[in-house]
């Protein structure tokens, strides 16, 4: 019984860090002004 319990608390902990490390990353600045995309990379 505790390996169900074991494995359901690991898919939540793998599920949390691929919400977290999916998260998009804002700097300060770039959130004071918010930028066309398309023109970063041209």
């Amino acid at each position: 019984m505790w390996v169900i319990f074991l494995e359901a608390a690991l898919a939540l902990v793998l599920l949390f860090v691929i919400v977290w490390a999916s998260r998009p990353r804002r700097r300060p600045d770039e959130a004071a002004e918010p930028e066309n995309e398309l023109d970063k990379h041209s």
